[in-house]
């Protein structure tokens, strides 16, 4: 039998060259941007696949973060990385990442461009295989002083250019979108590119899986209670109990939700009163490609992409996902 050969890839490169080709006022600044991350993402997939026989890559570095969490090694080693490749492009003027406290100013004379940042999402899920990712989110600057400042990245999720994540898994993927749909693209290490691999992600509009951390229920908004047990009562008609699936990554439990439908709850527990996730590098990038492939995203007062961001770390609850679920949720918050 002859071997059937596909002729027929679209490379991320080649996609972003024809997403380009599309505005003639575009200076191609965004789109090296986004070339950007699929170089550091290669390196952090590399890296990631040998972490497991690398032992100075597992495990914790002994240091916490801005948000008091435990650094791993290949948070550090994701950062820097991601960074590099962001300096190394020439169209950054700043970054904003979940592993450094303050923004990273990058004095790049006519850049204006701006890159909120969480380098490696679900890392203490490294040390037993489950899958992690990188989340980002891309802006233009609004200040026209030499250097970016503060209220740069302080602006809501409405005005974000591009975003997307890169799920390390079975298969290492990047979904992003530029406002304008989502496509997802797997990379083929015998080529060692992004492939065009799952073009106009749309999301279903009703779903059959939740996603949420139950261990901390009786510690949720009451509506949120109201939820989990709606989801879970047995009613053929409505075709409940729901699945419940939940990775402890975001990126993960995000990127099946996406693929197959369902709804991902993320509320405030007495611990955390404000929400866990981030809100400039986490909430608002996920929160864009969810809209753009037909769902819902709100903290449960408001859409997420129009809250007003008051520091770079600040925290917010999230419910996003299947459009209808998301709806239903609502209801009993009402």
């Amino acid at each position: 039998m002859a071997t059937v050969i596909n002729t027929n890839l679209t490379t991320l490169n080649g996609f972003i060259n024809i997403q380009e080709r599309k505005y003639p006022a575009a200076t191609g600044n965004l789109s090296g941007l986004l070339r950007s991350v699929g170089l550091a993402a290669k390196i952090v997939n590399r890296e990631l696949t040998m972490a497991g026989l690398a032992e100075d890559m597992m495990g914790e570095t002994g240091e916490t973060n801005v948000q008091g969490e435990n650094v791993k090694h290949m948070d550090v080693f994701a950062n820097e990385h991601f960074i590099a490749a962001f300096k190394r492009g020439r169209r950054c003027c700043g970054i904003v990442s979940e592993e450094q406290d303050d923004m990273v100013v990058i004095d790049e004379e006519g850049a204006q461009y701006l890159v909120c940042i969480d380098p490696l999402d679900g890392s203490s899920n490294i040390d037993v295989n489950i899958p992690v990712g990188t989340i980002f989110s891309i802006y233009k600057r609004i200040s026209k002083d030499c250097l970016v400042t503060k209220e740069d990245f302080l602006q809501p999720g409405t005005k974000q250019i591009a975003a997307g994540y890169v799920i390390y898994s079975s298969s290492t993927m990047i979904v992003y979108t530029t406002g304008d749909g989502v496509n997802g693209f797997t990379l083929d290490p015998a080529i060692g590119e992004f492939c065009l691999s799952h073009p106009n992600m749309q999301m279903p509009a009703d779903g059959k899986i939740v996603s949420c951390n139950l261990s901390y229920k009786s510690e949720f908004p009451d509506f949120i209670q109201r939820y989990v047990d709606y989801s879970f009562e047995h009613d053929k008609a409505s075709q409940r109990p729901y699945n419940l699936r939940y990775v402890g990554s975001m990126v993960a439990d995000i990127h099946r939700t996406l693929l197959k439908g369902g709804i991902f709850l993320y509320p405030p527990t007495t611990d955390s009163p404000k929400g866990k996730l981030r809100l400039l590098y986490e909430c608002n990038p996920i929160s864009f490609i969810i809209e753009q492939a037909g769902g819902a995203s709100t903290n449960g007062k408001q859409r997420i992409l129009e809250m007003d961001p008051t520091s770079f770390h600040e925290r917010t609850p999230i419910y996003c996902g299947s459009k209808n679920m998301v709806e239903q949720m609502l209801m009993m918050h009402n």
